[in-house]
């Protein structure tokens, strides 16, 4: 049985911020942590770096200032997410809402077209689109 050591550090980053390949992040404790990893890779909140002497980085999400777009049915919230990605700006898309960064111009758009928006405060994970670059994905880095 393969059994990994707790994380001995902690780092809370931005959705931003968890798209890494090569960048210099700070711990919770503010020491800070060079990545440098082979393709560019999606950290979601709870995955783990290994550091080159084994031990593990959490990586925790953090909480951004948001909109959530709420729809009035599911063909809507599907042309919502068309003006949204229309403007190539990050989503979460899920079944009953979208979530984007907070912007006043974007929200009147959307409340133009039907949407119900409000400012939140959650953990952001977009979907990268098809020209951000992808990398495989482990939780052994």
């Amino acid at each position: 049985m393969f059994v990994l050591e707790p994380p001995v550090a902690v780092a809370v980053l931005e959705a931003s911020e968890r798209h890494l390949r090569r960048k210099l992040i700070t711990l919770a404790d503010g020491s800070t942590v060079m990545v440098d990893l082979a393709a560019t890779t999606k950290f979601e909140d709870g995955d783990c770096l290994q550091l080159d002497d084994g031990t593990l980085i959490e990586i925790r999400a953090a909480a951004e200032d948001l909109i959530e777009v709420k729809a009035r049915d599911a063909a809507h919230l599907a042309q919502l997410a068309w003006h949204i990605g229309n403007r190539h700006l990050d989503a979460q898309i899920e079944a009953r809402r979208i979530l984007i960064r907070r912007d006043h111009v974007i929200a009147h758009m959307l409340e133009h077209q039907g949407a119900t928006v409000r400012e939140v405060r959650e953990i952001f994970s977009p979907e990268h689109g098809a020209y951000h670059g992808h990398g495989e994905h482990s939780h052994a880095h």
